[in-house]
């Protein structure tokens, strides 16, 4: 089972360090341009702030268990990437996009996935 949630960790870590590193360098529009269009109901700012809590993220789901140091990071940070999933779900269901809110809806079950399988390990 470690070996299972180091995979998706790992998975999760990549997306997410993509997702943030556009989400921090590219203006709102380009966004918009390049197909990330679930950042139209949301300004800039809070755009940065989600780039921001991504990037974290990646961090928390790799460092604890490569360090043996505050493993609670990686639930933690497997639930705030939860929470960024059900927004990023809401804003392309409202747009119509239900492929990609279920995408979406995907990747926040492996998130929740390595949020009960390290809080139960």
């Amino acid at each position: 089972m470690n070996v299972v949630l180091w995979i998706c960790q790992g998975l999760l870590a990549a997306l997410f360090l993509v997702s943030g590193v556009l989400k921090s360098t590219q203006s709102k529009q380009r966004m918009l341009d390049t197909g990330q269009t679930g950042v139209v109901f949301f300004p800039l700012p809070v755009i940065r702030a989600v780039a921001a809590a991504e990037l974290a993220a990646v961090l928390g789901l790799v460092l604890p268990g490569a360090t043996g140091i505050a493993p609670v990071l990686t639930p933690a940070a497997a639930i705030g990437l939860a929470v960024v999933m059900t927004g990023a779900a809401i804003s392309h269901a409202k747009l119509g996009e239900y492929r990609t809110s279920a995408v979406n809806l995907l990747v926040l079950a492996v998130c929740v996935f390595v949020a009960v399988g390290r809080l139960a390990g």
